[in-house]
């Protein structure tokens, strides 16, 4: 729900840093101990995320718990729909689905399927997984997926669970605003993230709704070390991975943001092999838009602007991809709410 207050402070559990699945259970529950309001689990291509959103639901109480995000090609719509049933009865009423197209180099790569149009598949994937969550007989007549008198072999959950989405592109994120339920943001800085707002509120019109009714919940790449060098050096290499190495979407993103020589500079450097000089690219400035980073101190401060931005309802501290345990533990201390 878009609005001026401060927004609520989040996490999304690291894959990269988890020797076993009990470690994400563990994860969890220290969140919920320090008061983040929910947990968001990733799915990449390690362990799967509804497994261990299964184990995370049934070995914590009151920490809200979601998906950012399953991906639209590995499982159905109505697998989705079903799925987000079942997690919402064992979490008490507590989970949030997030869905996303995620992008070719995963898709075509890892799950060998075709990317096609991911803002058609998107939508239709949302449609699809609402209208099962809503226990009626689902009839779709759509692009990618066709369906016929499918219905819940049980009672429909209750609460329903919200459908998000993540987006990036003014498209995305206007598809977003006219059918999903919340929106997920990442790799904006906080200037950045204003245009898409606008391009969500347009799509919440579009769909005949308020913009009110949708949730924004941006994930911020997040280190917060008594050694705050270390951590900002720790952000930057997260950053330039992404804008680099992980298809277009995030270098472009970072263009359309103002950094379109910055982006440039970070790619080619990291792809000439220098890692150094493609985080070197990245600013004090830049950094600090984007990523709160640095000693507890300094990453708090930022980390409160973001909560701050008006339109934005939950920051989600997420971590650079080659933090270890210790410095995910100390940066989920440093930020958690009401830490000082």
């Amino acid at each position: 729900m878009m609005s001026a207050d401060p927004a609520v402070r989040d996490v999304s559990l690291p894959v990269h840093a988890q020797p076993s699945a009990d470690a994400f259970v563990e994860s969890a529950q220290r969140a919920e101990e320090l008061g983040y309001e929910r947990a968001w689990l990733p799915e990449t291509w390690g362990r799967d995320a509804v497994s261990l959103l299964t184990a995370m639901a049934e070995r914590t109480d009151e920490i809200g718990l979601g998906a950012s995000i399953l991906n639209t090609y590995s499982r159905s719509p109505a697998l989705l729909g079903q799925t987000a049933a079942t997690l919402q009865e064992l979490s008490d009423g507590r989970f949030r689905l997030g869905v996303g197209p995620s992008g070719p180099i995963v898709i075509e790569n890892w799950h060998g399927m075709e990317y096609g149009n991911p803002l058609r598949r998107t939508r239709e994937t949302v449609e699809i997984a609402k209208a099962v969550l809503s226990g009626e007989e689902v009839d779709y007549d759509g692009e990618y997926f066709d369906l016929s008198g499918f219905r819940l072999r049980c009672d429909p959950p209750d609460p329903v669970p919200p459908v998000d989405a993540a987006a990036m592109g003014p498209k995305a994120v206007e598809l977003v605003g006219r059918f999903a339920d919340g929106w997920h943001a990442t790799m904006f800085t906080m200037d950045g993230i204003g245009e898409r707002l606008v391009d969500l509120e347009r799509g919440a019109e579009l769909g005949g709704r308020s913009v009110e009714d949708v949730r924004v919940t941006v994930s911020t790449t997040a280190c917060a070390l008594e050694d705050g060098e270390l951590a900002r050096d720790l952000a930057r290499g997260h950053i330039a991975f992404y804008v680099a190495a992980m298809g277009d979407f995030y270098r472009e993103a970072l263009a359309d943001q103002g950094y379109p020589e910055v982006a440039r500079e970070i790619t080619e450097a990291w792809h000439d092999g220098d890692r150094e000089a493609a985080k070197a690219a990245i600013d004090d400035d830049l950094l600090d838009e984007t990523a709160p980073a640095g000693t507890p101190e300094h990453a708090r401060e930022v980390l409160e602007d973001w909560a701050a931005v008006d339109g934005v309802d939950a920051i989600s501290v997420s971590f650079p991809r080659a933090t270890d345990a210790d410095q995910i533990e100390r940066t989920m201390e440093a930020l958690a709410p009401g830490a000082e």
